[in-house]
């Protein structure tokens, strides 16, 4: 139980953001309506070395009023985090980790939208594909879901026009030459059968 100035962190499965299962749904819903839910992140997969399966944080804070925890008041909202693209460093085949520079980069998005002490006083920008302030309303729009994916949007690929004329280049290739062995095929085929007898 969290005291009022009390904050606590949570792993749990990815479930726990949408499962309408075993009265979840209702919990999660009061908790947000509570305010008391004060950011999410979502986790790469293979970062536990006892499961694959992608997992998520859950911090709670009772006030998120302006205070000693940050100068930025941010009652009534929920910052969330995606950082299923994350997890650079490969400790073997099968489990990945944080790298320090994605530590720091996602502690940064937490402290820059709290206005913390351990800030780098940098301003707190939504970022598309990563992070995502967003009110409850807007939560309560997507039915109390806690994906950040839902809320941080896809990032803009560099290059991608340039990639998919290249990539639509190189099947076409594939396609021609597929279509052109379809025709020896189809000649092969019909000699054959006519040897059998079943030519047109």
């Amino acid at each position: 139980r969290l005291s009022k100035v009390g904050r606590a962190g949570i792993v749990l499965a990815n479930g726990s953001m949408t499962t309408q299962q075993s009265g979840e749904g209702d919990i999660r819903k009061a908790m947000i309506k509570d305010d008391v839910v004060e950011c999410m992140v979502a986790l790469p997969g293979q970062l536990f070395s006892n499961t694959q399966i992608p997992a998520c944080l859950w911090f709670m804070r009772k006030d998120k009023k302006a205070g000693k925890n940050g100068k930025k008041d941010r009652s009534g909202e929920i910052l969330f985090i995606d950082c299923r693209k994350m997890g650079a460093e490969q400790l073997s085949r099968t489990q990945v980790a944080f790298t320090e520079e994605e530590i720091h980069k996602i502690a940064q998005i937490y402290h820059r939208w709290r206005e913390t002490e351990f800030s780098d006083g940098e301003p707190y920008e939504d970022v598309l594909g990563f992070c995502y302030s967003a009110e409850l309303e807007e939560v309560e729009k997507h039915g109390f879901v806690l994906t950040p994916g839902r809320y941080v949007g896809a990032a803009v690929e560099e290059d991608d026009e340039e990639s998919f004329s290249g990539k639509m280049a190189e099947l076409t290739e594939v396609l021609y030459e597929q279509m052109k062995k379809a025709e020896e095929l189809d000649t092969i085929i019909k000699k054959n059968m006519g040897v059998l007898g079943y030519g047109g």
